[in-house]
């Protein structure tokens, strides 16, 4: 019974976030399931209404026992736009025609091994770890974490750094009774150039304009982004009580035009707690917060030096079906971004209430709407503007169709 507990709990922690899936086929040694789901919402929000997709998904999943209690697992997951994305395109030799967006795009590829005891290995596009402090709040259909420090570099999907859906990634993952933990390392090789005159070069290392003092366009600083690491650790404090906290860490190194070597630390921590279920009757809360340095970009793709972040949420739901939830969502940046950046301020915030009937637990209605309280305050207005575009108040209506 103890060994049947303990690999239910890996399984858990291994497939974080876990989506229902159907098993497609099964023998004595091998199985395989297919799962995801498509999401189809129409919403209003900075100045107009569409028909959307709201990040609809198929993945599928392999499993083969082998020997001494070992398994090995693969998980292949695509993004997929089922709604059609066209665009009209108006070309250099005065002629229309429309451009597609593309059908597919990739979410997770990795494979691995597992133990009930000696845990589980994972190599591939993953889950980070970071993840498992944070993904407690992530439940809103339409507007979710982008102040977690998850989906990095301007609501990206965290691939960059490994806080989300971290590419190239190496994941340790185990479980001793209601404690579970995860480390990272992703493995990787990233360089691009920034030009020593150039704003940029100035504000995300302050220190080489002074370096160069040059004013050749020619003259650049070269950054090298490489590996990052990672961990977490959840405690199930009872049944309903979880708190989680964790690190993830990686190194800007730049080299100047004159040989001079920089670094600056992309660092995140935090800690998060929960209680209840949210996919059961009743209550459910969860919060986290984290401290970031260098981890995210603005909405105009500048580095943010210094901030903080938390998410909230808090919900009901009803013995028919019906649930009912608020969150609260905040990234504000410190004193460190505003001196880079002539004073400018950015402050993330928002609030979100819904609705969703869960018809069963593969098909939900849903009603969101957001109320942005966001401050982009800047000298600059035609920069403010451009910061203010991506975030507004909004209202989605939508059906989300599991496997």
């Amino acid at each position: 019974m103890k060994k049947t507990l303990v690999a239910s709990a890996l399984a858990a922690v291994i497939f974080v976030p876990t989506a229902s899936a159907i098993e497609i086929y099964k023998d004595d040694k091998n199985a395989v399931e297919i799962g995801g789901y498509v999401d189809a919402r129409i919403i209003n929000t900075q100045g107009a209404t569409e028909v959307v997709n709201g990040a609809s998904r198929i993945n599928f999943g392999f499993t083969r026992q082998m020997s001494d209690g070992w398994k090995a697992y693969t998980k292949l997951e695509w993004g997929v736009n089922p709604f059609g994305n066209t665009d009209i395109v108006y070309n250099s030799d005065s002629t229309l025609e429309s451009q597609s967006g593309d059908f597919l795009n990739n979410r997770l590829g990795y494979v691995g091994l597992a133990h009930d005891t000696y845990g589980s290995i994972t190599i591939g596009k993953q889950w980070g770890a970071w993840y498992d402090v944070v993904y407690n709040t992530n439940y809103g259909f339409v507007w979710d974490g982008n102040a977690s420090g998850t989906y990095t570099y301007n609501k990206a999907d965290g691939a960059v750094n490994g806080t989300g859906r971290g590419d190239k990634t190496v994941q340790y993952r185990n479980v001793f009774g209601d404690f579970s933990f995860a480390v990272q390392a992703q493995l990787k090789q990233d360089s691009f150039d920034i030009n020593e005159t150039a704003t940029g070069a100035s504000t995300l290392f302050p220190s080489t304009a002074k370096v160069a003092g040059v004013n050749n366009s020619n003259a650049v600083t070269t950054v090298e982004y490489n590996n990052t690491y990672g961990g977490s650790a959840t405690y199930n404090v009872t049944e309903n009580l979880v708190v989680t906290a964790g690190f993830n860490f990686g190194e800007f190194e730049a080299t100047t035009s004159a040989g001079k070597r920089l670094t600056e630390t992309d660092s995140i921590y935090g800690l998060g707690a929960s209680w209840g279920n949210w996919g059961g009757e009743g209550v459910y809360a969860a919060f986290n917060v984290n401290k970031q340095e260098f981890h995210d970009t603005d909405n105009l793709n500048r580095m943010i030096q210094d901030a903080w972040g938390l998410e909230s949420i808090a919900s009901y739901k009803f013995d028919n079906g019906i649930r009912t939830f608020v969150s609260y969502n905040i990234l504000e940046a410190g004193d460190e971004y505003e001196a880079a950046y002539n004073g400018d301020v950015f402050k993330r915030q928002f609030a979100v209430a819904g609705v969703h009937y869960v018809w069963d637990s593969n098909t939900v209605l849903y009603l969101e709407g957001r109320k942005d309280f966001s401050d982009f305050t800047s000298a600059d207005k035609v920069q403010q503007a451009a910061m203010e575009v991506s975030e507004d108040d909004g209202i989605a209506i939508g059906i989300r169709y599991t496997l």
